[in-house]
């Protein structure tokens, strides 16, 4: 029998804050990461908010200094999302206390960060320098910092690791099948310990005018804390959100054996195609209730054990709507008796790197006991009235097996379960 896959350590980097505990703080305390935009200039495109990371100097008791992760010489050759996996993956490593030094634990050690678009910005700024300036004004280090993988890159140079490298690009699943590709590496025997999980950082004119011409995000400007409302009547897109969530995963027999604290268990996880649309999935949600039903399968779980959903939900009617007809599909007349949570109403939309962060949320749902809110949920679609949503505030509830989930364009679907930890 296959000793159970744990987490050791979790970091995270979010719109509510530089750390798990503050971002998990201001979650239960149902605050709002969503504000209007200052990096750029607005003017010219119809969105004007988002869940951005706050800096040191607008938030200094939650913010994130970039120059404590990198200095400025190294800032200037990576993407923003690049950083921002940084300073998760040191907080995650710092608690799970893996900084291996022997040569042979470094090509025992994975890296695997997802990433949505990876590093779009980068990209846009070089075609303004060509644009403006020409060929010869490109830096060097324009490649290098935009393709997609180098999060997970930049994390094995810095600390040596030595194991199987890897970046999922598969959208807004990204997060959670890095965290999959992770278990089944060690599964595998490839590798005994892997910091796994999603990055994103493309707060960005051309994106966000982008997503705005697919319909896909919100247009208000009044209310940026109220604008991300998953489920509710009044909802009318996502809000875009960047940052980072990453895990240090192993088997509880490696994590026992080297003193380590295991947190929590991965004990299921699920990845299927709808096969059916670039950007929305099947209305009756099947290929969505394919990946949890394999979730649940490996974990050997039934419906009745799940306690608790974190939901995909990105508060567009589409994406809602099929996400709960695939866990009725799935959960059947037990749907409504169990508490459903969208934390992407306090967060906005992490792309790529939501898996990362919500699967670190239902971790803590279970450690915790306590149940996130959706805020801004004041009334739901009317054929979702006999669900249970978790919503204005926290909420206790005993909790042992949270499912997770994550979709994105192009039909992926991606499913988590984590377990609370039982140890004889």
């Amino acid at each position: 029998m296959h000793s159970p896959i744990v987490i050791t350590g979790m970091g995270m980097v979010s719109p509510l804050g530089n750390s798990v505990n503050t971002s998990w703080q201001r979650l239960v305390d149902g605050l709002s990461g969503i504000s209007t935009i200052d990096r750029f200039d607005t003017s010219s495109i119809p969105i004007k908010i988002a869940g951005v990371v706050p800096s040191i100097r607008h938030d200094p008791t939650g913010g994130i200094d970039l120059d404590e992760i990198a200095d400025p010489k190294e800032q200037r050759k990576m993407d923003l999302f690049s950083l921002y996996a940084l300073a998760a993956a040191q907080e995650a490593l710092s608690q799970a206390n893996w900084f291996p030094v022997e040569q042979a634990q470094k090509r025992r050690t994975a890296t695997i960060i997802g990433s949505g678009i990876g590093g779009f910005p980068t990209i846009t700024q070089a075609q303004k320098t060509l644009a403006e300036r020409g060929y010869r004004k490109i830096s060097p280090f324009t490649v290098p910092a935009f393709l997609a993988n180098l999060a997970a890159g930049n994390l094995s140079i810095r600390y040596g690791f030595q194991g199987p490298l890897g970046c999922p690009v598969t959208a807004c699943a990204a997060g959670l099948q890095a965290i999959g590709d992770g278990m089944r590496i060690i599964r595998n025997g490839e590798a005994d310990v892997a910091l796994v999980g999603g990055a994103e950082a493309c707060i960005d004119p051309l994106s966000l005018a982008s997503f705005n011409a697919l319909k896909a995000v919100s247009t208000e400007v009044d209310a940026p804390e109220r604008a991300s409302r998953p489920f509710d009547k009044a909802r009318n897109g996502f809000v875009m959100g960047e940052g980072a969530g990453v895990m240090v995963i192993e088997t509880l027999d490696h994590a026992l054996a080297r003193g380590a604290t295991p947190l929590a268990v991965i004990s299921g996880y699920g990845t299927s195609a709808d096969a059916y649309h670039l950007t929305a999935g099947p209305k009756d949600g099947a290929g969505a209730a394919a990946a949890i039903q394999s979730a649940l399968g490996m974990a050997n779980l039934t419906t009745d054990a799940i306690d608790h959903i974190n939901a995909h939900a990105t508060s567009t009617p589409v994406g809602d709507r099929a996400e709960i007809a695939s866990l009725r599909n799935v959960f059947g007349e037990r749907l409504p008796t169990i508490p459903i949570s969208a934390t992407k109403a306090a967060t906005g939309h992490l792309l790529g790197a939501a898996g990362g962060i919500e699967s670190i949320f239902s971790v803590l749902a279970i450690n915790a006991q306590q149940l996130p809110p959706t805020i801004n949920l004041e009334q739901c679609d009317d054929d979702m009235q006999d669900l249970t949503f978790v919503t204005a505030t926290r909420q206790q509830h005993t909790t042992k097996h949270v499912l997770c989930n994550g979709f994105g364009f192009g039909g992926v679907n991606a499913a988590l379960i984590v377990s609370s930890i039982e140890l004889d």
